[in-house]
């Protein structure tokens, strides 16, 4: 059998030092030495003395070297002691610093999510998620789409994006869909519309007005109450203008080019800035569910599925009466004051 180098024994040595120590030893001894004694060390542990004096020899005996002169009245750290004692106010400095260093890096969490959404989406939930996530992961970014609801299923069915927040006429069942939160829509007309700015209106007052419409405001389509609406009210068959995107049917509401549907806690801002009024009916305003939408079968990244558990953990935490928006009974038209009346 060949011998083995003395780094070759050294190294073996070494190695079952690794496997076999007591780390409790090396806390013990480093006690020890800042305490100047085996009992001012057992009364810190909160240990008998006997045991303290017993971890001392069992380390001595671990690695071999004599770590402490110690007597009836002698107390001395000895050469290797010393050293020891470096070593291990170092790996205690590391251990110490753990909870900061893990700290960081969860804070320095990268990638990015991938979320895709209908035009009009409006929700303090998925607001405070994002403020959240941002704070604790400042390094990672998020990518979000703005398509019609029917784009939003279709990227969520082919992967394209890892979730999604839209409409949903009718569950498909390869994916997975959270009620998100509820709006209610009304009907409102801009500045420039005959109707602005006047009372006691009902909803016959509206038969044969020209309109503005989502593309998705069908009888056959996920705003079918929306379209069951406006049918009761006969508007005029001819429709004005039509988008997929809440903005642009706001701006052509605006020009005056007709009446639209929107959903109410959406505008809520414009009817007090004067740029929309709302219009009857204000009772019982026809309610829209909106989802998020997730494919069981996409593999979500690290911050995919922290942001995906934030927003379903405040989906959890809320009741549906506080996800529930514009249907107040109050909700009538306010008192506008515009440049063009």
């Amino acid at each position: 059998m060949p011998a083995i180098s003395l780094e070759e024994h050294v190294k073996a040595l070494s190695d079952k030092l690794v496997w076999n120590l007591d780390w409790n030893l090396l806390r013990t001894f480093m006690v020890i030495v800042q305490e100047q004694g085996i009992t001012a060390a057992a009364k810190r542990l909160d240990l008998k003395q006997p045991t303290v004096s017993n971890a001392l020899k069992r380390l001595e005996t671990c690695l071999g070297s004599e770590l402490i002169e110690r007597g009836p009245r002698n107390f001395e750290v000895t050469a290797q002691g010393q050293t020891l004692y470096r070593e291990c106010t170092a790996i205690f400095g590391s251990v110490n610093r753990l909870p900061s260093v893990l700290d960081k890096a969860e804070q320095e969490v990268s990638g990015t999510v991938q979320l895709v959404m209908a035009s009009h989406v409006v929700c303090p939930l998925l607001d405070e998620t994002l403020e959240k996530f941002h704070h604790l992961y400042p390094s990672a970014c998020v990518s979000i789409d703005i398509t019609c609801s029917k784009g939003v299923i279709r990227s969520i069915l082919e992967k394209k994006a890892s979730f999604g927040i839209c409409l949903v006429r009718e569950q498909d069942p390869a994916l997975d869909y959270r009620h998100l939160y509820t709006e209610h829509f009304g009907f409102f007309c801009g500045p420039r519309h005959r109707l602005f700015g006047k009372h006691g209106l009902g909803l016959e007052d509206l038969r044969g007005e020209q309109c503005v419409s989502f593309h998705t405001d069908q009888l056959n389509d996920v705003l079918q109450p929306v379209a069951l609406l406006r049918a009761q009210a006969a508007f005029d068959e001819k429709i004005t203008g039509v988008s997929s995107h809440l903005h642009e049917i706001r701006r052509m509401v605006i020009a005056g080019m007709g009446i639209s549907a929107l959903p109410v806690h959406v505008v809520e801002r414009d009817v007090r800035d004067g740029l929309l009024f709302r219009l009857p009916p204000y009772e019982n305003p026809p309610p829209i569910h909106i989802w998020l939408v997730s494919h069981p079968a996409v593999s979500l990244n690290l911050v995919e599925r922290k942001f995906f558990a934030m927003l379903n953990e405040k989906i959890e935490n809320t009741p549906l009466e506080k996800r529930t928006y514009g249907n107040s009974s109050t909700a009538k038209p306010v008192k506008v004051f515009s440049r063009h009346h």
